[in-house]
């Protein structure tokens, strides 16, 4: 039995892809090792049930607030002044690695002390120790890019965020021997940037499994809006929705935020007078049937940095397996989307909020296209937006890189 191990700077409930992988790399017969990272405490309470309900190994590195403490405390202060070195001294001799990974070094020992057929990283700080794992065994590794990192803080090519993560992408991507990417346009930039590379795109759906055979039928109460993040925070298009909600006076939404949000915040937001309800993060297998208790699920994300413009977030695709209409900003990526698949809901634009409440209205003065909409969005994920499709692609670049010689 082939092994193959996954490594992630993040811990498996915040990494939905990584699990997705895991899963089917399993259940295709392969021996699997998930090798991560503490990363937040919500993660860890819903790790501990994720770990009950599958069948590959977790292993973690680097220590956490509840298990192997002092190396946890310990990594936090080494990555600051990695940090700082890397910013006014040297990215070389390791400085970057461990700068953009907190626990570098202790994944690096990790995944070499399992030796595997494979190794696969995700999120850029794993990429180093992806590619130096297959490199001591001497065996094959791949990269999932589910974000153009370079991108991902700032536009500004003189930022300290981008140098680093250029410098990564620069010394590790071409040594890599496939590459998967979340939406198509990140995967074409990446194809620009590193034309020996060919990276596969592999959306970010989830298994028809997790779909339901219901939606929820709105009989003339109030339409409820739904929107989800690892956390909830200002830049991320909150403000837009009450916004467009004010423009609408008294029609009848509620709005729904599910993520982590500190008490500040929650004090601080300006609801506009309309009932918004904040919901506690749960896992990730657990969203879509979550979410099929709203009507309209807000895909607002913003157009910069550019990597916000050209990614495809899981919002989209857990709405339509939700049975949700989705109203989504005009991004590159979701416009393109939206243009390619119109039924499943509308686009408005980011910068004029008077189009996201024409586009709320719309569904609040026409129940019947309001149904139509769900319906059309719920018959699309489960025709052609699932990971049983995407998954296909997955395996088969995988079997392919274990074949090649």
């Amino acid at each position: 039995m082939k092994k193959i191990v996954l490594i992630s700077v993040g811990q498996p409930s915040t990494n939905p892809r990584l699990v997705k992988e895991a899963n089917a790399l399993q259940d295709a017969g392969y021996k699997v090792y998930v090798i991560y990272t503490f990363w937040t405490q919500w993660a860890w309470e819903t790790d501990k049930q994720l770990f009950k309900e599958v069948n590959w190994t977790p292993i973690l590195a680097g220590g956490s607030p509840f298990q192997d403490k002092l190396t946890y405390f310990f990594t936090r202060l080494r990555v600051k002044a990695a940090r700082f070195i890397a910013k006014n001294i040297t990215l070389k001799f390791g400085i970057a690695e461990i700068a953009l990974g907190r626990t570098y070094p202790e994944l690096l020992k990790k995944a070499l002390s399992v030796k595997a057929d494979l190794y696969i990283g995700h999120i850029q700080a794993a990429l180093p120790v992806a590619v130096k794992a297959a490199k001591k065994h001497q065996v094959k590794c791949g990269f999932d890019i589910e974000d153009l990192h370079r991108h991902e803080v700032s536009n500004d090519n003189t930022s300290f965020e981008y140098i680093i993560s250029k410098y990564i992408d620069d010394k590790y991507l071409p040594l890599t021997d496939y590459l998967t990417a979340s939406s198509p346009i990140i995967a074409g930039e990446y194809r620009k940037l590193y034309p020996d590379t060919d990276p596969v795109t592999i959306l970010n759906v989830f298994p028809k499994s997790n779909a339901v055979n219901h939606m929820h039928q709105n009989k003339n109460g109030a339409i409820k809006l739904f929107w989800f993040s690892q956390t909830i925070g200002g830049g991320r298009g909150l403000s837009n929705i009450i916004n467009a909600l004010k423009l609408l006076g008294n029609n009848p939404f509620e709005l729904h935020l599910l993520g982590m949000v500190d008490d500040a915040f929650k004090e601080n937001f300006d609801t506009g007078g309309f009932p918004v309800y904040f919901h506690q993060p749960i896992s990730p297998n657990k969203l879509i049937e979550f979410a099929t208790q709203f009507d309209i699920g807000i895909a607002a994300e913003n157009n910069t940095p550019y990597n916000r413009d050209i990614c495809l977030t899981n919002k989209i695709f857990t709405y339509m397996q939700a049975g949700l209409a989705v109203i989504a900003s005009n991004t590159t990526a979701q416009q393109a989307l939206l243009t390619q698949y119109p039924a499943i809901g509308l686009v408005y634009q980011n910068d004029r909020i008077e189009s996201l409440a024409v586009a709320l209205q719309y569904y609040s003065q026409n129940n019947d296209a309001l149904v139509n909409t769900k319906q059309a969005s719920y018959s699309l994920a489960l025709e052609r937006f699932n990971w049983e499709q995407e998954s296909i692609s997955f395996l088969q670049t995988v079997q392919k890189t274990l074949q090649t010689s």
